[in-house]
């Protein structure tokens, strides 16, 4: 048997599901050109996303490249936000991986001399939100264009080591899938530039390739960590004897094992993440992420002052019951019991049979509380001085505060290129040691996020750090002792996002790493702020930001919270925060929260709200009190490391109160009528018994009472096949309305709230919307790069479709003319949409100083047309005058015409011979059109529509 790095034991239901396989190669890659294709050809090609934001919390940086000739000059590898350069010192960022098919990065690599960029996809961390790529990426002119070099069935990708004296040789340590076992995982390297590659260290399906490092002025010595890992979706053994450190000799062709029992490395069961730093030829590091068990020494077992939750898994009634009671209530009290658990009536309860000691421990076991409850041995850093043949510890006490029990997380070391005694390593904080890692000091700074993946040290100039984390990136010009912070690219990674109905309305969302964050949609981002002081975006809650609930009659009432159903009451007016998570009664089985824990305020009321553990709870006062209203609704979880069995999604009907859905993480899709007094078992799939899905989202119809829409996700089981289905009857049957969504995994679906007809979906790979209740689908993705979508949600009042990204931040797209179109006009020539009136001013085309831009005023125009072709629009007077003309070469689908509200030379004589008046010609050289009625006339393909304006 495997030791597990920590053990929850949840009661275990297991069920006959139906077979989830892993997703074929041949079927991605398929799915690619499908999405490509889709792009070109969409509907909505033409209708534009926009990034709003927010940047300053950025996301997780995987791999930093730095020119060393030029450190001002750096690539970032962002984990699921795609590659972004500056060669200003990070003042500013340009993303270079937006034409690629995917955002999702492991590791990079470049060749500072041609400027060839290779990118390994497929976040190298085991994250719960670590998304697989398509292989390696290659650019050769400097991300304009990217080539698909092989590897496709990678997933995840470790390291990539180039010979610095022969560009077409590279070496790969290839991770493997991060949920099921594969074959193309290990050492593959090339010789003829990614054309062909050869498979020269397999360790296992299991174990694959975390890390390969080189000696800095030898190609020929490389060394590579395996690693071997199984991770569910209910547990991560992160540790297995497939870990280990391999050397080669000849450019990485062939490889030995050198961490052998003789070599003083560890081996075994118990090993597990390994990163490596080469100094020279002879002297290596590796920090290992050890999840032997520590040696009890009779400092542990030195019994402490306080109670412990250990002492009550042995303790006797009569010990129990003569326990101090100032002594019971400071455990209690530390440790978040209701205040109904007071010594008095825990020993009356005790004593009359009702729970017993042990039941006071269970009370607290829970997968998040257990994360911390782990005796394993964690960060060690070993150094061998002899190329790898024989190892030494080097850290002389535990390096305690690095990893804490998810060590699978960092295991990043970096070794000072001057200095062969000055090491880093990455971990929660970041730590350096002046004598070879036996000693260590934190250069975690006031300017410094936590959970850090990647060191660069300039070798150039000691203490010249660039650093990459779950914040972004820092840069240090003293060794740690004060940090720059260098975020402006918008990659923050969303779970979830919401909107409120304030003018301007505000988005909010819930990030991972970073806390819960809300700002005005209509906020620019740039710098102006470092001079104000003023962020247009505000924190208000930290940890791992989850879900977002605001008051519908007051947006300073906010529910929202972190990881694993630690949720609060907010007054933002009053900065107030009231913690509200539903607690299980003493003797009572723990709840089961998800990581992602869903929660919903009832359209009905809004003191009402609902929060989903492994059973359903409705607060009727706004999460002051709480009422259970089911029975475990999940398949009653599962032995394993990880909260599982739990609700993942929650949706009340708008047409009838108490008529609800809920979703659960391994398959379970219930509806109650009646507020919760019975339920029933549905299943989308129509298999017999449901398959252990996760249910990313069952929403309840906003146009008829009977329908409901459910999305289940494969992703934890390295499934990518799209499921979308949709009930009429309460989901008694069902209909799968996937159909050409290309394969990725589905995290959202949503409703137009005009039109019934018109629905959203969300992918690891991008935004797809059907005109035709899901019969068909059109990729949208204009200014909107191949990211992960975890949320949608839509204003309704300014018609917008709000994006959020687990990589990329928040989009925004103007769904006005979508909502419109009936199903009538899919096939017309010719549908012209209304345009909106706009406030004349005189100060069009003008500016205050010669310095800056003059103020422009524009007129979009969108239409639809079924059938692509040349198209004319005029522009006319109320009394028919001609002031401008334009041709367009119209896509099928929507196409916009943007207007500059300016004479055409022709068009100013025309209107002047008619009309006696002067016409000021602007700064910029146009004249505008004075205030007045206006008529837009488009014709093409045989149609002409009109509409009118009026510039007021």
């Amino acid at each position: 048997m495997k030791k597990l790095f920590l053990s929850v034991i949840l009661v275990s239901t297991v069920i006959g599901s139906a077979q989830i396989a892993p997703t074929q190669k041949a079927e991605i890659q398929k799915a690619l050109q499908q999405k490509e294709s889709m792009d070109a050809s969409s509907l909505v090609k033409n209708i534009p996303f926009k990034n709003i934001g927010p940047s300053i919390m950025s996301g997780r940086v995987v791999d930093i490249d730095v020119n060393p000739s030029n450190p001002t000059e750096f690539y970032v590898g962002y984990a699921s936000g795609g590659l972004w350069y500056t060669n200003n010192n990070g003042t500013s960022f340009t993303p270079v991986m937006d034409n690629s098919m995917t955002q999702n990065v492991g590791d990079i690599a470049v060749d500072w001399k041609t400027g060839t960029i290779w990118v390994g996809t497929g976040e190298n961390n085991a994250s719960r939100s670590s998304y697989a790529g398509i292989g390696i990426l290659k650019s050769t002119d400097k991300g304009k264009s990217w080539q698909q070099m092989g590897l496709e069935d990678s997933h995840h990708i470790g390291r990539i080591i180039l010979n610095p004296s022969n560009p077409n040789e590279v070496v790969v340590g290839v991770t493997g899938h991060l949920y099921s076992p594969n074959e193309e995982r290990g050492v593959f390297k090339t010789t003829d530039g990614g054309k062909t590659w050869n498979k020269t260290l397999f360790v296992s399906k299991d174990a694959g390739i975390i890390d390969v490092a080189m000696a800095p002025n030898n190609f020929n010595i490389q060394y590579a960590a395996s690693w071997e890992k199984d991770r569910k979706a209910w547990d991560f053994i992160g540790n297995g004897n497939g870990s280990g450190i391999y050397k080669s000799t000849d450019g990485g062709t062939t490889w030995n094992k050198v961490s052998t029992p003789q070599s003083g490395f560890p081996t075994g069961d118990g090993v597990g993440r390994i990163g490596l730093a080469v100094f020279d030829e002879n002297t290596v590091y590796a920090v290992h992420d050890s999840q032997f068990r520590r040696e009890k020494t009779g400092a542990s077992e030195k019994k402490s002052e306080g109670l412990t939750k250990e002492d009550f898994k042995t303790m006797s009634v009569e010990t129990f019951l003569k326990l101090e009671d100032k002594k019971l209530n400071e455990f209690l009290k530390t440790n978040g019991f209701q205040e109904k658990y007071r010594a008095n009536n825990v020993k009356q309860l005790v004593e009359s049979g009702t729970v017993k000691p042990i039941d006071i421990a269970n009370y607290l076991e829970d997968a998040n509380s257990m994360l911390f409850d782990t005796p394993v041995v964690g960060a060690e850093v070993y150094r061998s001085e002899d190329g790898g043949k024989t190892w030494k510890k080097r850290n002389e006490k535990y390096i305690d505060d690095l990893f804490y029990s998810y060590g699978y997380y960092f295991a990043q070391i970096a070794v000072d290129p001057n200095n062969k005694d000055k090491v880093y390593l990455a971990g929660v904080p970041i730590i350096k040691s002046d004598d070879g890692g036996k000693t260590y000091t934190s250069i975690n700074g006031d300017n410094v996020h936590s959970d850090h993946h990647s060191i660069w040290i300039d070798p150039n100039m000691s203490g010249h750090i660039v650093n990459g984390n779950d914040g972004g990136v820092n840069i240090s010009y003293d060794d740690g002792a004060h940090w720059i912070k260098n975020n402006t690219p918008s990659v923050g990674q969303f779970y979830y996002i919401n909107v409120d109905n304030e003018e301007p309305y505000n988005v909010y969302g819930g990030l991972q790493d970073n806390g819960v964050w809300v700002g005005a949609h209509n906020s620019e981002e740039n710098t102006e702020w470092h001079q104000n002081g003023q962020y247009p975006w505000k924190s208000i809650m930290g940890g791992d930001g989850m879900q977002v609930q605001i008051d519908s009659r007051n947006h300073n009432i906010v529910y929202t919270g972190y990881q694993f159903g630690n949720y609060y009451r907010l007054d933002l007016e009053k900065d107030k925060q009231t913690y509200i998570q539903p607690k299980h009664e003493l003797g009572e089985t723990p709840y089961r929260f998800n990581w992602q824990t869903p929660i919903l305020l009832s359209s009905h009321n809004q003191d009402i709200l609902y929060l989903g553990g492994n059973k359903l709870h409705r607060s009727m006062n706004q999460g002051d009190d709480w009422a259970t209203i089911s029975g475990d609704l999940t398949n009653g979880g599962k032995e394993g490391n990880v909260a599982y069995g739990t609700l993942a999604t929650i949706s009340e009907s708008p047409f009838k109160f108490g008529l609800i859905y809920t979703g659960s993480d391994d398959g379970l899709v219930q509806v109650t009528q009646n507020g919760g007094n019975s339920w029933e078992l549905l299943n989308p799939t129509g298999n017999n018994k449901p398959a252990e899905l996760w249910v990313s989202r069952v929403v309840a119809s906003q146009h008829k009472k009977e329908r409901v829409y459910v999305t289940l996700n494969g992703y934890r089981w390295d499934d990518f096949t799209p499921y979308v289905y949709m009930s009429n009857d309460y989901g008694k049957t069902w209909k799968n309305i996937a159909n050409n969504i290309p394969v990725s995994p589905v995290n959202v679906i949503i409703e137009d709230p005009t039109n019934e007809n018109v629905l959203f979906v969300g992918t690891d790979n991008g935004v797809y919307v059907s005109f035709d209740q899901g019969a068909t689908w059109e990729a949208f993705s204009e200014g909107l790069p191949k990211v992960a979508v975890h949320d949608l949600k839509i204003q309704a009042k300014a018609k917008h479709l709000l994006v959020g990204t687990h990589g990329r931040s928040i989009y925004k797209a103007d769904i006005a003319h979508l909502q419109q179109i009936k199903a009538s006009d899919l096939n017309k020539n010719l549908v012209v949409f209304k345009v909106e009136d706009i406030n004349h001013s005189g100060r069009w085309g003008n500016s205050w100083s010669s310095w800056s831009k003059p103020s422009t005023p524009g007129i979009d125009l969108t239409f639809y047309t079924a059938k692509a072709g040349d198209f004319t629009s005029k522009v006319l007077t109320d009394d028919g005058i001609e002031v401008s003309q334009a041709q367009i070469q119209a896509n099928k689908g929507f196409n916009v015409l943007s207007y500059d509200v300016a004479f055409s030379k022709a068009g100013k004589s025309a209107f002047l011979k008619k009309n006696k008046m002067e016409l000021k010609e602007a700064g910029d050289g146009k004249t505008y059109l004075p205030k007045g009625k206006y008529t837009l006339e488009v014709s093409g393909n045989g149609s002409t529509e009109k509409v009118t304006f009026e510039l007021k």
